[in-house]
């Protein structure tokens, strides 16, 4: 074995571990919180590691793996594991690409926020099918409750990036 492929097994692992922590974290903060991580008012604080996928791609995958395996901890997994998974992926997608061209990560980060909040009409949409709860109110009420999880993890990831460079 050569050092070139030494170097990159060593990479694969680094970005494979990387991912699984992420993932990992998503799961068990948004378990363990499972009592207000789940329904028509919700603060999901594992939300926070949205903002990753901002600092690098590899954190779309981890991000998108938690919220699949967290979401079958949902009362509504059986809708919320598939739609969810898609949901999250594509939303992280589109977030990436509407902030590419910025230099301020706090406004990236608004931005990310923003959308996120915007985004949460499928979590309405699936209660309102499921629980025949409100359509409008229950986005209002779903969607404050993501912006609010997205400002207090945004102030924590943003903090957190100030001592660790999350771009590695």
């Amino acid at each position: 074995m050569n050092n070139t492929s030494i170097t990159k097994s060593s990479t694969n692992i680094s970005e494979l571990s990387k991912t699984a922590l992420v993932a990992s974290l998503y799961v068990v903060v948004t378990v363990f919180l499972a009592v207000i991580s789940f329904g028509a008012i919700q603060l999901r604080l594992s939300e926070m590691l949205n903002y990753l996928a901002l600092y690098h791609k590899r954190y779309v995958i981890g991000v998108t793996v938690g919220v699949i395996i967290a979401n079958f901890a949902s009362p509504t997994w059986f809708l919320d594991v598939p739609i969810g998974g898609v949901a999250t992926f594509v939303v992280l997608m589109i977030c990436r690409y509407a902030t590419r061209n910025m230099q301020n990560m706090k406004l990236k980060m608004i931005i990310t926020a923003l959308i996120f909040a915007v985004s949460m009409f499928t979590v309405a949409l699936q209660l309102y099918v499921l629980a025949n709860l409100p359509f409008w109110e229950t986005w209002l009420f779903v969607g404050i409750g993501e912006l609010l999880s997205m400002t207090i993890g945004g102030i924590t990831i943003y903090l957190i990036s100030k001592r660790i460079n999350l771009y590695k």
